[in-house]
């Protein structure tokens, strides 16, 4: 068990997934975005199993980058944001990339089987997900107070 700071609570479902929805707009955007300078270096080239492997991989790591840019520094994300959510390590401190990278992989893991790694949440003491266990990181709620405060 994790002690959390004064006045946070953990986050629930219906704030995981309604900020997911929210990045998911914005990371869609930034993988568009980022797909253009791949397919000028390819244009032309023949399309081959390989490329399309690497060009996936390379959109995997956009990904990370987006996300992980966010946790480690101030702990946000955009849809985070919006739903007054932070992912802080289990000290309540900064994540550490080593910390975000291990959350990005778990996510994903954490969909695989029907988002059970997700839905956890709803069953754990803690209401931790997979990937907060498995990355020692905790989403917590901030209290009205001290996001007006930051903002």
């Amino acid at each position: 068990m994790t002690t959390l700071a004064p006045g946070s609570e953990p986050a629930g479902l219906i704030r995981r997934l309604a900020a997911i929805l929210y990045d998911t707009l914005v990371l869609i955007a930034v993988l568009l975005v980022a797909a253009v300078p791949f397919d000028l270096i390819a244009r032309g080239a023949p399309t081959s199993e390989a490329g399309r492997y690497l060009f996936q991989f390379y959109l995997l790591v956009v990904a990370f980058l987006f996300f992980g840019w966010f946790w480690v520094h101030g702990g946000q994300t955009l849809g985070m944001r919006a739903w007054r959510l932070r992912v802080v390590n289990r000290a309540g401190g900064a994540v550490s990339w080593s910390q975000a990278l291990l959350r990005f992989l778990a996510a994903l893991l954490s969909w695989v089987p029907f988002g059970a790694g997700y839905l956890w949440v709803l069953a754990d003491r803690d209401r931790c997900t997979w990937h907060d266990r498995l990355s020692g990181t905790r989403m917590i709620v901030i209290p009205k107070d001290v996001g007006a405060l930051s903002s």
